[in-house]
């Protein structure tokens, strides 16, 4: 009986460490880490290319269509402002869950899946104002900072105005 007892004490204490961190699956564009909460990836696949699109701007890449759900690709390095990406075979597309779409972002690679501490998340440093759009917060994780996408603010404005 003490051990059950005990056992329960185990279990509550984990759920609540649980619930204080996040898991991130970890992504490089160039030499900076960004990260997404895990739960919102549905897939990491190699790039393929993508169907373009008309009136898009050009940090969208085009759309896949992935087992008859269509895609639309969001290249990040354009989304932040950096040129697009030249893809090659090398590069990954991260499909994720925005609300009830789906959407794939298209990467350097995929590097780790990272546990952080949600205390350890820090606000955005003001200055660039595309990176405090663009990111939720940043952590450091053994001595390299990783910025956390807001997927909402990197899929809006993609259609061109006019």
């Amino acid at each position: 009986m003490e051990a059950l007892s005990l056992r329960d004490d185990m279990s509550d204490k984990t759920a609540a460490a649980g619930q204080n961190t996040l898991q991130l699956i970890a992504f490089s564009i160039g030499e900076q880490t960004y990260g997404v909460e895990i739960t919102t990836v549905r897939e990491i696949r190699a790039w393929n290319g993508a169907t373009p699109l008309p009136n898009t701007r050009e940090f969208v890449r085009g759309v896949i269509n992935l087992r008859g759900t269509i895609v639309p690709i969001f290249d990040l390095r354009a989304r932040f402002g950096d040129g697009q990406t030249s893809p090659t075979k090398n590069h990954v597309v991260v499909v994720m869950s925005v609300g009830d779409k789906w959407v794939g972002i298209l990467v350097d690679a995929v590097s780790d899946i990272l546990t952080v501490n949600r205390d350890d998340i820090h606000n955005v440093p003001e200055g660039n104002s595309i990176d405090t759009e663009l990111l939720n917060g940043i952590v450091t994780h053994e001595s390299r900072m990783v910025g956390l996408i807001d997927l909402h603010a990197v899929v809006s404005g993609a259609k061109m105005d006019g």
